[in-house]
């Protein structure tokens, strides 16, 4: 199949039809789109600009502390810009509060999860995309769950803007501070909601009052191969770090694991992000989640850095380790330790830097999915 063919088709696993959508909000919203809600609403442009600068650099939504609007129609204001998006239905916090996992409901009942991680050099918020995921890896709570809907670009950067509030007004341990990093590597397949998460990049590096001004290089796009759009980010000029959670080094195995390999191929996903990293000289992160006895083996390692190191040798790539963080019930669990330092040596004797994530948050349902699913 040509790759001209494979682009055209839609997506597998896309968002059921028939779902309402989200309530407008600003963050969905391009300045001609903000105008116009204004001349709605009969207020002047400036005024959705106002409330822009609130959301986005003050991180604030109440409309009790926006008293540059008009007092008689700055609820109506705030109503129609900011509409309730997320509504918090439990917090748990570990490592000493450092980290905190939040389950939110969506305007539909749908449930998603946002994790904000507190480190010493940086605040790491992780965020959803989709309610649910179509991928259908067997490992991953999400998967099993089930693709309910796609995300809106609103819902996704609210998530942020929550996480970016918490920083900033201390209530991570460790006293005021900023959100640096963002990870789509919550509920959902980033790239199989492509237009409101590239929306979303979009406000999160704009400067305020349009955005929230973080740095495209601290955001990172998590994919599980989704070939013709990994190559349409590489045209969208907006230097994010792309994450491959590849899983498994070849097609038998990774058909299993991660069943859109059967449409795109272990050398069909590796050579789009090398791509990516050829064209932006961003070094992409290969995610690769280690499952005791099914592809922990050495031979594996050994072949993972033969189909890497098949690519360019300027270090384009480097390979993150993840700990399984087993769902309850589940067959899947992590590797031994030998094994997972035998995988790292193996890497690293081939030139391939690796790192074993820092897993955090396994007393709290750490699996991605693992709080909704409880729910």
């Amino acid at each position: 199949m040509s790759e001209e063919s494979r682009t055209a088709l839609p997506l597998v696993f896309e968002q059921p039809r028939g779902r309402k959508k989200p309530p407008r909000h600003l963050a969905d919203l391009t300045p001609e789109e903000r105008t116009a809600l204004a001349a709605e609403l009969g207020e002047p442009a400036f005024r959705l600009k106002q409330v822009a600068h609130h959301y986005f650099a003050k991180l604030e939504r109440d409309p009790a502390a926006m008293t540059d609007l008009p007092a008689a129609s700055r609820d109506a204001i705030v109503e129609a810009a900011l509409p309730e998006l997320l509504h918090s239905v439990r917090v748990m916090e570990a490592d000493r509060g450092t980290t905190r996992k939040t389950l939110w409901r969506l305007f539909d009942g749908a449930l998603v999860e946002s994790v904000l991680m507190r480190y010493s050099d940086r605040a790491t918020l992780c965020v959803s995309s989709q309610a649910g995921c179509g991928m259908a890896c067997p490992f991953c709570a999400t998967g099993q769950g089930g693709l309910q809907r796609n995300m809106s670009t609103g819902e996704i950067i609210d998530q942020v803007v929550d996480g970016a509030a918490a920083m900033a007004n201390g209530l991570v341990p460790g006293g005021p501070g900023r959100l640096s990093n963002i990870v789509f590597m919550g509920m959902g397949e980033p790239m199989a909601n492509y237009k409101a998460v590239i929306g979303a990049i979009r406000r999160m590096v704009a400067p305020a009052p349009d955005g929230l001004g973080l740095s495209a290089r601290n955001i990172t796009l998590s994919t599980v191969g989704l070939v013709p759009r990994i190559r349409q980010l590489t045209d969208e000029g907006i230097p994010v770090t792309l994450a491959l959670s590849l899983h498994a080094p070849d097609d038998e195995l990774r058909n299993e694991l991660v069943p859109i390999n059967t449409r795109f191929s272990v050398h069909e996903a590796v050579e789009a992000a090398w791509d990516y990293a050829r064209v932006t000289r961003r070094r992409v992160s290969i995610e690769y989640a280690m499952m005791r006895d099914i592809n922990d083996q050495a031979w594996r390692a050994d072949l993972l850095g033969d189909v890497l190191n098949a690519y360019g040798d300027w270090g384009w790539v480097h390979v993150n380790l993840i700990p399984l963080n087993p769902t309850p019930g589940s067959k899947w669990t992590a590797s031994r330790r030998e094994d997972e330092r035998e995988f790292v040596r193996r890497l690293e004797a081939k030139g391939i830097p690796t790192t074993v994530r820092d897993t955090r948050g396994s007393d709290i349902d750490g699996a991605c999915g693992q709080l909704a699913a409880a729910e």
